[in-house]
């Protein structure tokens, strides 16, 4: 149907021609009330902003000279961040004299990483970075 025939049946309708593949050969066009699609799409686009959930960074520090009890504490806290979906930064500061001796606190984060290996993947392994040793846990991925 020529683009006329399509305009007149549209303002006959009090509705708008739309283009929809304006490429095609010959160009697909739709007779519709363009102001009510924008609204639809707009309130599509609200209702899905607001089902998807944000992944916070979490942050936990440790010591070099952490004991075990209060490891399995921290370690418990990173277990709730993990469950409630966001991404945990484990980090050691490095103070004095350990910095002579970084894999006391390499082998901190690998127990760690031992206590939490039920509820926790390795993202980034734990690394010397300046004066600190860091790590990054993820939630478990749903795709077991």
């Amino acid at each position: 149907m020529s683009s006329r025939d399509a305009l007149g049946i549209a303002m006959e309708k009090e509705l708008d021609l739309v283009m929809i593949s304006p490429q095609a050969k010959p160009p697909v066009c739709k007779i519709m009330d363009y102001g009510k699609f924008k609204y639809e799409m707009i309130k599509k686009a609200k209702e899905a902003k607001k089902n998807q959930k944000v992944v916070e960074m979490k942050e936990i520090w440790l010591s070099a000279t952490i004991d075990t009890n209060d490891l399995l504490t921290k370690a418990k806290q990173a277990e709730k961040f993990l469950k409630g979906g966001d991404r945990v930064r484990v980090s050691i500061r490095l103070k004095g004299r350990q910095m002579a001796r970084p894999e006391i606190g390499i082998k901190v984060m690998e127990e760690f990483i031992e206590v939490l290996k039920e509820t926790a993947t390795v993202d980034k392994k734990p690394s010397l970075e300046g004066r600190s040793i860091a790590m990054i846990l993820n939630p478990p991925s749903a795709k077991k």
